[in-house]
């Protein structure tokens, strides 16, 4: 009887350990930052400031329902996607329609997506840590898809994300996809922009963010100052890009951001081949000095966008094997 109680109890604190034992942290090897969308106040208005004012080359998109979307895409396969309302009755998917009640129908961006190729452990790993996850959904064609994603019916961070992964022939904005010069002619911009590096998300709480980004598997928090936008807060690293997870640090920018529009992507980061031929085509494009200044990436300029795209761009000059957050502003 002493021998059958003590297997009982040795079982029972068994399992309660297993039930106890925290879920694993999500495999985020492979992961990067993958692209924002930026609502205009129309697609032609977008379109005319990033093309005109700050020297990207946009590719076409299409016009469903009455939203229009074009690309500009980089160098290495990371992408901004430009929206605007086209008709007096636009049909929103859910995200959409949350992104225009917090715009409130202006410019900005409140949603940007990691990519990786390992979606179904992501997924499987999130739901295990009881984060609200979206089944997958993939299109445009259900009969051939190029993209698949998952997203999250309660947002874990103060911006919404999603998580996707790409056909390799997909290349919407391309007749022949499989055409390697027209693929790379169509990476290459004007103002000398080769990558996404970093995306900018303030909220009244960037520790709020860094504990959530902890736990879906992205550690290695660096604490940061951005004297530029007088903001604080802490890099992330996500792979080969950062995710600059901020909040106003006094005033200025980041705190007139808050104040006029609450949490959202405050800014989006690019390296340039030349980042005085980027700084002067934002020069000519806004008539006014910009001057450079040492940021996360190194030397940086702010193009002042904030009226026209609702948020901030920052080219920098490129570095070879330059670690995100390993230069961070402090």
């Amino acid at each position: 009887m002493r021998l059958i109680l003590f297997v009982s109890a040795w079982l029972f604190c068994l399992g309660a350990a297993h039930a106890a034992a925290p879920a694993p942290a999500p495999t985020t090897a492979g992961t990067r930052l993958d692209h924002i969308l930026l609502w205009g106040r129309g697609i032609d208005q977008v379109t005319s400031v990033m093309s005109v004012k700050l020297g990207f080359q946009v590719r076409p998109g299409h016009d469903t329902d009455g939203v229009a979307n074009r690309y500009i895409r980089f160098a290495d396969s990371s992408f901004i996607e430009l929206l605007g309302i086209t008709g007096p009755d636009p049909k929103f998917d859910p995200g959409m329609e949350e992104d225009q009640q917090a715009l409130k129908g202006g410019p900005g961006s409140r949603t940007f997506g990691f990519r990786s190729s390992s979606l179904d452990a992501i997924h499987q790993s999130l739901q295990a840590l009881k984060y609200a996850v979206t089944p997958f959904f993939s299109g445009p064609d259900s009969a051939k898809p190029g993209w698949r994603l998952f997203a999250f019916d309660r947002a874990p961070l103060s911006s919404n994300t999603f998580f996707i992964d790409y056909a390799s022939n997909y290349a919407p904005d391309q007749f022949d996809p499989a055409n390697a010069d027209d693929y790379r002619i169509t990476r290459e911009h004007p103002n000398g922009a080769r990558e996404l590096t970093s995306i900018w998300l303030v909220s009244g709480n960037a520790e709020a963010d860094r504990h959530e980004l902890e736990k879906m598997g992205f550690g290695h928090a660096v604490p940061v100052k951005l004297p530029a936008v007088a903001a604080a807060g802490f890099c992330v690293p996500v792979g080969p890009t950062a995710l600059l997870l901020l909040q106003p640090d006094g005033a200025g920018l980041a705190e007139q951001t808050m104040t006029h529009g609450g949490p959202r992507i405050l800014a989006v980061s690019f390296g340039v081949s030349d980042v005085e031929r980027a700084r002067r085509w934002a020069e000519r494009g806004y008539e006014r000095s910009l001057p450079t200044y040492r940021g996360q990436w190194g030397e940086s300029v702010l193009a002042p966008t904030q009226d026209d795209l609702g948020l901030f761009i920052e080219f920098h000059a490129m570095k070879a094997n330059n670690a995100p957050c390993s230069t961070a502003s402090r």
